[in-house]
């Protein structure tokens, strides 16, 4: 993520009249070997994968593929009532030497995979855009209204965002092409605010411009902490009549767990994440 501090986004959708359905999106900046050692860090980054029934973490430097499995030690080794988690992760993804993994980690009593995919980035004369190809997952929930639905996450690099996040109307027909999805949700670290997506950008932009794709998160909201900043970087898209009215009405709201944890500015620069615009009541 462009800015220091990282937020994570949450969305509720429905389950028959009162529960819902926690997705969340967290930006773990620089989730690598030593921030995996750093118990306080972790500490934090599980309290807050525990707010979630499903969750995307982005910006995961793991070439010895230890991370999620110590998550998943720490969140199903003292597990109550039963509730345990499983992951699904991407492969390392990133031009040259420079690496990131998705990683998709969900409670296995509400959801599982039915499918997954890497997005080839190899249209013809449109190669490579993505810094970071979507990894395509589809969940299934027999549990809530919505019965499945795939997420596509993504991470972009700053100075190619509205490049990217314009191509991600090319991995929704290539999902479509594959699966007989009709529910989706394109969520992450879009970059999408301020100097790296200008409003005379936004019209280069087929993820906005077609009404079809429901964004959850508007441009004058803030995403991160930083006093300096106000940006909308960190979105929620949907698309999909049956997952768009599933999303619980005027619920979104911000949730800063430096308060929440009683966290110190330097405490909080560990996991690298404060804030969450959320969908919860």
């Amino acid at each position: 993520m462009s800015q220091e501090l990282a937020p994570l986004l949450l969305l509720l959708l429905s389950i028959h009249s009162a529960l819902a359905l926690r997705i969340c999106s967290f930006n773990v900046r620089s989730f690598g070997e030593s921030k995996q050692e750093d118990q306080n860090a972790m500490d934090v980054i599980v309290k807050v994968i525990k707010r979630c029934d499903i969750i995307l973490l982005m910006e995961i430097k793991d070439s010895n593929n230890r991370i999620c499995p110590v998550l998943m030690q720490k969140l199903n080794g003292n597990s109550r009532r039963g509730i345990t988690y499983n992951y699904v992760i991407s492969s390392r993804l990133g031009r040259n030497i420079y690496k990131e993994q998705y990683a998709f980690l969900y409670k296995e009593k509400l959801v599982s995979v039915k499918r997954s995919y890497h997005y080839h980035d190899y249209q013809d004369g449109d190669v490579d855009v993505f810094s970071r190809e979507p990894f395509v997952v589809w969940f299934q929930s027999p549990h809530t209204a919505v019965k499945d639905f795939v997420i596509i996450p993504l991470h972009t690099t700053p100075e190619t965002s509205v490049k990217e996040i314009d191509e991600l109307v090319d991995v929704y027909v290539d999902v479509k092409h594959r699966w007989k999805a009709e529910n989706f949700i394109f969520m992450g670290d879009f970059n999408a605010g301020c100097s790296y997506v200008p409003k005379k950008a936004w019209k280069n932009i087929r993820l906005r411009t077609d009404p079809r794709f429901v964004w959850l998160i508007g441009d004058q909201e803030d995403t991160t902490v930083k006093r300096s900043t106000k940006c909308a970087y960190d979105r929620i898209v949907l698309r999909g009549q049956e997952i768009i009215s599933s999303v619980v009405p005027k619920s979104n709201s911000v949730f800063d767990f430096q308060k929440a944890y009683k966290l110190t500015e330097e405490e909080v620069r560990l996991p690298s994440c404060l804030s969450m615009p959320s969908w919860a009541t």
